[in-house]
């Protein structure tokens, strides 16, 4: 029985290797010249139009790459050319920034503009401060976003086209537009509408991190909107097979949405997580409404030509100019986009892929 079984493999194994096709060899590589000649002799069997044709287009494929090579270069020199100058001037002495003959790399590096960047924002507390406020709320932010997402790509309710013509909206409105009524919700907050009947008093939420988190719970945080419209387009994307096979198993939505849906979602759930975390540490606009205490990179980082007089000039009110505290200013800026380079480079990856299966390419 084993030799019969060896030899039907045999058999079935040299008959695949009959069907398999072979490999074409690559053609060997051609010289300048015989590229050259191989056109012109091309050339003669066609008609003057083609001609004309095919020498444009043979010049517009040897010019492109140049051509996008030059905008290449362009576009990142535009981008990167601020990040270069902030890392040159952040290790450079104070008295090199008014020497000409220093453009890019000073005569000596120095540590002590990081160092005083660091204790003029109080870099440490107020670090933890702010990754308690954008982790969590990015945390949260994700999750009912990803829930409010999934209900408007799988399921029909009434209301289902106005209530996402709301999303809509909040992609298109400023959050300026809401900010004052957000505040007066805030500092006269009054739960269910009772509080103020019972106590005669409201609950002020002012500095404290729930005017961060409770629009985040409520999928109304910053950029809800755009990862609202995220994570519908990605959902949308998925086969409905896979929640038809796991009703046939049992699964209600929610264990549907968490066993199947999430897993096949994860590149978006990571994409959607690091805008938020991006979006949440550089807003200083609606921290400066709601903290007036209580401070964040994005509000130090605002704030730091006064404190940088304070800490290194002794007083606020001192007269310096911009190119004095330059340096210092831009050490303020390198330690503050750190942490966001250091997590972006190690999650390019999966970032990159999360863009492309989201559906933001395609919008």
């Amino acid at each position: 029985m084993a030799s019969e079984a060896y030899k039907n493999n045999n058999a079935v194994s040299g008959l695949l290797n009959k069907i398999k096709p072979k490999k074409q060899e690559k053609e060997p590589k051609r010289s300048r010249k015989e590229e050259k000649a191989r056109f012109k002799k091309r050339l003669e069997n066609l008609t003057p139009a083609e001609q004309k044709y095919l020498k444009r287009k043979r010049a517009f494929d040897k010019g492109w790459p140049i051509l996008r090579a030059l905008i290449v270069f362009g576009l990142c020199f535009v981008i990167l050319y601020p990040l270069l100058y902030m890392v040159s001037a952040a290790f450079r002495p104070q008295a090199e920034m008014n020497d000409p003959t220093i453009i890019w790399l000073p005569r000596s590096f120095t540590m002590s503009n990081i160092n005083d960047a660091i204790r003029a924002m109080d870099f440490w507390n107020t670090l933890k401060r702010t990754l308690f406020i954008n982790i969590g709320c990015s945390v949260v932010q994700v999750v009912t976003c990803a829930l409010t997402g999934y209900g408007f790509a799988r399921f029909n309710f009434k209301g289902k086209t106005a209530f996402f013509l709301v999303v809509v909206l909040m992609i298109l409105v400023p959050s300026q537009i809401i900010l004052i009524p957000q505040y007066a919700f805030f500092r006269y907050f009054n739960p269910l509408g009772i509080y103020h009947l019972i106590t005669g008093n409201y609950i002020n939420l002012i500095d404290t991190p729930l005017t961060m988190y409770m629009p985040a719970i409520t999928a109304n945080g910053i950029r809800a909107g755009l990862f609202i419209f995220l994570f519908r387009q990605s959902f949308r994307g998925l086969p409905k097979e896979l929640e038809d096979a796991a009703a046939l198993d049992g699964c209600n939505p929610l264990r549907t949405f968490t066993q199947v849906m999430v897993p096949n979602a994860g590149s978006t759930f990571l994409t959607v997580f690091l805008f938020s975390i991006v979006w949440y540490w550089n807003d200083y606009y609606v921290s400066t409404s709601f903290f007036t205490k209580n401070s964040t990179i994005a509000l130090e980082l605002k704030n730091l030509s006064t404190t940088l007089k304070i800490v290194i000039f002794g007083n606020a009110d001192t007269a310096v100019t911009v190119r004095e505290l330059i340096v210092w200013m831009e050490s303020g800026c390198l330690i503050s986009i750190l942490p966001l380079l250091v997590l972006y480079a190690a999650l390019q990856k999966y970032f990159t892929e999360g863009i492309a299966r989201s559906g933001l390419t395609g919008m």
